[in-house]
């Protein structure tokens, strides 16, 4: 079932990013220019924003298995309708049919996991689909690059296709058809406020620094979004059953999950946004060989799934939290240090190293903020979780690229060099550290129904029998 949840994530987390080195073949076909082109890329983004708070209350109310298949299916479609679009409109349209697919995808796909794995297994089941997750923005780059160059880019499109139909029957032959038996009533009012609200940041977010949009507007969608939010917070105070609850709050494994993630993921999720330009534009190489050098933090992520359970058990996730954000956080200021004159082979291992460690914290992340969830709160729980994601992603690509102009134009130059990019690095590491401070707060025995470690009582020694049924809980 991991392995299910995980394909279709790895297709929407690829497809986010794939499209990225082919806007100019794409531009040329279709008869626009690439900067107009950008705006596949917005709306994608602001789709997918708009469509997550209300996939809780959809799972609730057809299915969970029914939704996931169904985000693939119309998935597939916006995936057809990209592949033979032959206009800019065309084209943009069918990137936001994707983007209510994936809208649906993430969360249902998370929920089904957390509502048919035993807690005792979420790590496992966790770590299964978060590497995927770290891969797709990874490998996509350098695959669209090399799918335009000696294919073609309708194909970067045309390749979900057989992924998304062995999902679809996998997900058919293997996922319970399990709906929520507390069925509350659709919090409409606060799913446009909601919509408008997370739309407005996360398109904010996302623009602000490209160069896409003049920054009036960028601070009119910013603000606007936080007003919207605000308004929202306002509404779901009254409301019994509001799309996103932020009554989870109130659960310390909850809140360290969504606002240590957020600062977590808003400086590791910034590397995949300043790496490639700094390799491409620092460097000289090309979209290719950068890509190339990138996948060693996917190779790192994979190498994490057969660690985390046991690292989890051992320690717990407070300690793990804990000490690896301050590791994962250090990889990432180690960016900083790379130059045209570096080793290949030693950016290689550091990327590497690191890409082990940022997998690691993300299991950890997803995994303890549903510790203490009762099923009924569960739908929103994945909701509230995928927003914080598509926020903290936009704000990390935001803060990189506002850095690294920052730092040219004091410099007063107007070719960007390697240089530009130390302090951007160094800044989003600190961000990412910080989050350490969240996660201590937790208590010692965070999620030990998951981990299945307990805290051992200060001068005494752990009983033989209660280590030994640790193991047995987690098949050790």
């Amino acid at each position: 079932m991991p392995l299910i949840v995980a394909t279709a994530l790895f297709m929407e987390n690829m497809d986010a990013t794939v499209i990225a080195t082919s806007l100019p073949a794409i531009a040329k076909d279709i008869g626009t220019n690439p900067l107009a082109l950008k705006l596949a890329v917005t709306s994608y983004l602001l789709s997918l924003a708009i469509f997550i708070p209300a996939s809780g209350w959809t799972a609730d109310r057809f299915g969970a298995r029914t939704v996931f298949r169904a985000a693939i299916a119309i998935f597939m479609l916006g995936s057809i309708g990209c592949a033979f679009a032959r206009s800019l409109e065309g084209f943009v349209f069918a990137r936001v049919i994707q983007g209510v697919g994936g809208a649906m995808m993430t969360p249902v796909g998370r929920l089904v996991l957390v509502r048919s794995v035993d807690k005792r297994e979420l790590v496992n089941a966790m770590a299964w689909v978060t590497a995927p997750a770290l891969i797709g923005p990874v490998i996509g780059p350098p695959l669209g690059g090399f799918i335009t160059t000696y294919a073609s880019w309708p194909w970067i499109f045309l390749i979900n296709l057989p992924i998304g139909l062995v999902g679809i029957v996998l997900a058919t032959r293997y996922i319970d058809p399990v709906r929520s038996e507390h069925l509350d009533k659709f919090d409409g009012l606060g799913m446009l406020l909601a919509g408008l609200g997370v739309a407005g940041l996360a398109f904010g977010f996302s623009v602000a620094g490209l160069d896409l949009l003049p920054w009036p507007s960028v601070v009119a969608l910013i603000l606007g979004g936080a007003i919207f939010m605000t308004a929202y917070v306002l509404h779901a105070r009254k409301t019994p059953a509001p799309v996103l609850d932020f009554g989870l709050f109130e659960l310390p494994t909850m809140r360290a999950g969504v606002i240590g993630g957020f600062m977590f993921r808003l400086g590791i999720g910034s590397l995949a946004f300043l790496l490639p330009l700094m390799l491409q534009l620092g460097f000289g190489l090309n979209p290719f060989h950068s890509g190339m050098i990138t996948f060693a933090t996917a190779v790192g992520a994979l190498g994490m799934k057969t660690v985390a359970s046991r690292a989890i058990q051992r320690f717990g996730f407070r300690k793990v939290l804990v000490a690896d954000a301050v590791i994962s956080s250090a990889f990432l200021a180690a960016c900083a240090a790379f130059t045209p004159s570096t080793p290949i082979p030693l950016i290689v291992g550091i990327l590497l190293v690191g890409g082990f460690f940022r997998s690691l914290q993300f299991t950890c992340i997803n995994t303890i903020a549903y510790a203490e969830v009762d099923p009924p709160r569960m739908s929103r729980a994945t909701s509230l979780m995928s927003v914080q994601q598509q926020l903290a992603i936009s704000a990390g690509v935001a803060t990189g690229a506002l850095i690294v102009e920052t730092t040219l134009r004091l410099r007063g130059e107007t070719a960007i060099g390697a240089d530009d990019f130390t302090p951007a690095f160094l800044i989003v590491a600190a961000i990412s550290a910080m989050s350490t401070f969240v996660f201590a707060r937790l208590p010692a025995d965070a999620g030990a129904e998951m981990s299945g470690h307990r805290p051992v009582p200060t001068g005494k020694a752990e009983p033989i029998a209660a280590a030994e049924t640790a193991d047995q809980r987690m098949g050790g």
